[in-house]
């Protein structure tokens, strides 16, 4: 890895490294030029429904508290006390009004103000000493929500979320957008695997082509209407600025048949109509797909899924969300939510729920299925005999690099970006792409920020797509 450009090229021709899912070296590179620029989403606004909740999320060693102020506001604060560095909150999830650090007793609002502080007078001299007035927990650099979801960027000049989403807004509304009273979430779950953090992000994003392989036996057993496995390659799959995914296609219908198909109610059927656009009614309706799983870069992921949950043929589906947080170049721990409609039965999320945990929770069918090749693959990685190896990333793709299968034209897939019929690795491609042209960025410059400076007062303001007015202005007490 001493010259990583000609690695980066070849992952950009779909020639893969196989020592990159297990080297030290390009961990590092992801840590300072990848995880320190994108947008990573933490935690759900359902999260932390009332004044003061908070939950507690890491993003790879940076731990940061995500709040629901005293006044309504959402705030992402390094999990850091200003004084020795000690862990501010040490529990996952709350509500309070203070947080107090255990290690000498300050203590911050829970918008991050800075108003306990022991023996102000005596140890500094009051105001004169150390002007506790205006002081703040450190704020992310970048704080913004879509639909509920909150995402944090380590970088002050990330481009604003909803441009950093683009195109891929489209699908994420398939999951988030059921009803006007948007989603609620359950969890996470939170295990570790043995594995290299891309592996999943790639398997979701487009992988079809192993569901007859590793999942043969769920398919065998029932759990799902389709009887064969391989109609998979029935499906599309879409890529779209950021993020792509896989669809299933669905038997001859309405949108409303077809919805019922995978097991919507036609309550819930109704308010997915009012929310929706008419594109995406027709990317169900038209055009005959249902999203599934799909992958934004760099390590979120998403399910769709209808498997049967009683002993009938109906089915039910539920939906989840994930992150995949790198521990290691070889360990990874997922963060795995359970969402659903607000606004659904409340059957309906039990039973939905129940299917969730079946296939994708941290002892679902399909997660064991995909944990057993992701760990062999990551373990096979660290070898010397994976640094000769080029792994073949090409499917889809003739050896001058035309499509094996054409796009399909916009009258047969109303949504936006690129989607093609049948197996390949477009998606994989086009992830590792992103990838690789992070890692050939310079690591992004951290500005040291110096505490006890007096910010005039002024306090983080919260989901904004540019710098915070709070990082505005520390930069300029800096300056």
């Amino acid at each position: 890895m001493s010259d990583h450009r000609q690695v980066l090229d070849e992952v950009r021709r779909g020639m893969i490294p196989a020592h990159i899912y297990n080297d030290a070296e390009v961990f590092e590179l992801e840590k300072g030029r990848l995880f320190r620029r994108a947008w990573m989403f933490v935690a759900h606004e359902s999260e932390i429904p009332q004044d003061g909740d908070y939950v507690v999320r890491r993003l790879l060693n940076d731990s940061f508290i995500i709040a629901r102020d005293s006044k309504g506001d959402v705030r992402a604060m390094f999990n850091m006390c200003l004084h020795r560095g000690m862990q501010v909150c040490r529990a996952e999830m709350g509500n309070a009004s203070n947080f107090r650090c255990p290690y000498h007793g300050w203590s911050y609002r829970n918008d991050g103000r800075l108003t306990g502080l022991p023996f102000h007078q005596e140890a500094y001299g009051g105001e004169a000493g150390f002007q506790r007035r205006g002081q703040t927990l450190l704020p992310a650099p970048n704080l913004a929500s879509y639909n509920g979801m909150i995402f944090i960027s380590l970088d002050p000049q990330a481009p604003p979320l909803e441009e950093f989403l683009g195109d891929f807004r489209f699908y994420l509304d398939f999951y988030t957008k059921q009803s006007r009273s948007g989603l609620e979430v359950r969890g996470p779950q939170r295990w570790r695997i043995k594995a290299n953090w891309k592996i999943g992000v790639e398997n979701f994003a487009g992988d079809m082509y192993h569901t007859p392989h590793t999942h043969a036996s769920v398919v065998d057993i029932g759990l799902f209407r389709e009887p064969k496995a391989q109609k998979r390659k029935d499906g599309a799959t879409y890529w779209a600025t950021c993020g792509g995914g896989t669809t299933y296609k669905l038997p001859p219908g309405t949108f409303e048949e077809r919805m019922r198909y995978v097991g919507y109610p036609d309550e819930m059927i109704d308010r997915i109509r009012n929310v929706w656009s008419p594109e995406h009614l027709r990317v169900v309706g038209d055009d005959g797909f249902m999203i599934s799983a799909a992958s934004c870069f760099p390590n979120m992921s998403l399910v769709h899924n209808w498997p049967k949950i009683q002993d009938s043929d109906d089915v039910l589906p539920f939906i989840s969300i994930r992150t995949w947080q790198p521990i290691s170049e070889n360990e990874t721990e997922v963060y795995s939510w359970f969402a659903v409609d607000a606004a659904a039965p409340e059957q309906f999320k039990k039973d939905s729920y129940k299917a969730y945990l079946m296939c994708f929770g941290s002892t679902g069918m399909f997660e064991q299925d995909d944990v057993e090749n992701w760990v062999s693959l990551t373990n096979t990685a660290a070898g010397s005999m994976a640094r000769q190896l080029l792994l073949n990333s090409r499917m889809g793709l003739l050896a001058d690099d035309t499509p094996v299968v054409n796009a399909l034209p916009p009258e047969q897939f109303h949504g936006p970006g690129t989607a093609q019929v049948g197996y390949n690795e477009n998606n994989q491609r086009a992830i590792l792409r992103m990838w690789a042209d992070h890692l050939q960025m310079p690591p992004v410059a951290a500005a040291a920020a110096a505490m006890g400076t007096q910010l005039n007062g002024i306090t983080p303001l919260v989901q904004t797509n540019g710098t915070s007015e709070c990082e505005a202005a520390f930069k300029e007490a800096q300056a």
